[in-house]
């Protein structure tokens, strides 16, 4: 996706042209996200650009669109770019580092006897 959000209206108010964008941003997302994702990949990463205008526009991350919006709205601005590609992506395995597990987990008993110490006596 790659458009430029016009938000002037004769007949739709601003604050509606506002939540559009937003509401087809997040549609976008979905729409992507169902997608079957090719050999190999295990979900859709993103690639974001957010400006006023297609120069501007810099890298921003998924969760800070919205943000991003509302800013605009609150700054005036009658238009702003927004870039979306979508990216088949893999994650990178866990490290999992020997002796770093806690034996105190590992063994624990399922018993409540431990906290009885600790409530306060009747009198």
């Amino acid at each position: 996706m790659k458009k430029t959000f016009v938000l002037t209206h004769p007949k739709i108010k601003v604050p509606r042209l506002f939540d559009s964008a937003k509401s087809d941003v997040k549609k976008y997302f979905k729409r992507e996200r169902n997608k079957k994702l090719p050999q190999g990949a295990d979900f859709w990463d993103f690639d974001c650009r957010f400006g006023a205008t297609e120069a501007e526009a810099e890298e921003v991350r998924i969760s800070e669109i919205n943000t991003r919006i509302s800013e605009v709205e609150t700054q005036g601005l009658t238009t702003f770019y927004l870039e979306i590609l979508a990216r088949p992506a893999q994650r990178p395995p866990r490290k999992v580092v020997e002796g770093e597990l806690d034996d105190d987990l590992l063994n624990a008993d399922d018993s409540v006897d431990d906290y009885d110490d600790e409530a306060p006596e009747e009198e």
